[in-house]
């Protein structure tokens, strides 16, 4: 599982008929204190994420075991909405 904050959205009117329905969005991954990495993904949305929220994405096969995405040509799900993080009994990250 990685963390990243939800930037952007992806728009497709012609995709995999499996793929009908699903929300798409970019995520980029972040380190620990928030900061932004260069690494991004298209993940599918499995819980209502939406632009600016920090979320946990997981990819490979692990990506088609939610039941939003069972039987999809998914490589990456955000499959949770972050409330807060702490590392080593700091909080890096509380959602407001």
């Amino acid at each position: 599982m990685v963390v990243g904050k939800v930037v952007g959205t992806v728009v497709a009117t012609r995709k995999d008929e499996k793929l009908l329905g699903a929300k798409l969005l970019v995520v980029c991954q972040v380190d620990m204190e928030m900061h932004p990495t260069s690494t991004y993904a298209v993940a599918v949305d499995s819980v209502g994420a939406g632009t600016g929220e920090i979320v946990l994405c997981v990819s490979g096969s692990s990506a088609r075991l939610t039941e939003a995405t069972k039987g999809m040509p998914v490589d990456t799900v955000v499959m949770a909405i972050v409330d807060s993080i702490e590392v080593e009994g700091k909080t890096t990250f509380q959602k407001r």
